[in-house]
């Protein structure tokens, strides 16, 4: 039989076509619903709202975004690590969840944090766990920040500046603040409240030894104990 090779292609092509059209509907019903999975390798993820918005992260250390500033990034000085970054409805970073830690050397480091920032600003809130060796350090920072907000075009800037330029400049760039107070356990093993000022000077401190010794110090702007107070009187 002598076949009419325009007619094969005609044919062919509406099958193809019929295949694809056919895929495309599977694939449109299949995407109505949520897609489940038991379990997903991943490096990164990006929650968007319709416009494209980027609302949340979630990657590793590699592909862990800068800082997120109106839907662009702009250098961060120094962020090396994995977790989940939090943005405004503008898209600009508004805290985070991080986490790593090693044993270099026979040195145990390790240390997670979760922030709450200011608008257009660094944090306000942080909770916070940190070991590095025998030194351990866990409690909730809070923190005074400019009204102002970060001048992130200076970030853009900071590569080959020294130490000292890169302070400099960060600080002009509204990226400051004060300490106001903590509570968790310090360095030396004592729980502490502290308290302090307008200036970051520690006021009023509440602390408990690892021995039981409990004392409540009031301290003067130069950061002299002005009374203390302690079970004994």
């Amino acid at each position: 039989m002598k076949i009419d090779a325009q007619k094969a292609l005609i044919a062919y092509s509406g099958v193809l076509t019929a295949v694809l059209v056919g895929l495309m509907v599977s694939g449109a019903v299949q995407g109505v619903g949520p897609a489940r999975f038991t379990e997903i390798d991943v490096q990164r993820i990006n929650v968007r709202e319709p416009d494209g918005t980027l609302r949340m992260v979630i990657s590793n250390q590699a592909a862990f975004p800068e800082i997120p500033y109106r839907g662009r990034e702009v250098p961060h000085p120094g962020r090396d690590t994995a977790g989940m970054l939090f943005m405004n409805e503008e898209g600009t970073e508004v805290g985070g969840l991080v986490f790593g830690g090693r044993n270099a050397d026979g040195v145990k480091t390790s240390g997670g944090s979760l922030t709450f920032d200011g608008y257009e600003q660094d944090q306000t809130v942080q909770i916070m766990g940190f070991q590095q060796g025998a030194r351990r350090v866990s409690g909730v920072f809070v923190n005074d920040r400019p009204e102002e907000s970060i001048d992130y075009d200076v970030l853009t800037r900071l590569a080959g500046l020294t130490p000292e330029e890169q302070q400099a400049a960060m600080l002009a760039a509204n990226m400051d603040g004060q300490p106001r107070a903590f509570l968790g356990r310090q360095g030396s093993g004592a729980s502490e409240l502290v308290l302090r000022d307008g200036a970051g000077r520690a006021r009023l401190v509440l602390s408990v030894a690892v021995d039981g010794g409990a004392r409540i110090t009031f301290r003067d702007e130069n950061g002299q104990a002005t009374r203390v107070v302690t079970p004994e009187g």
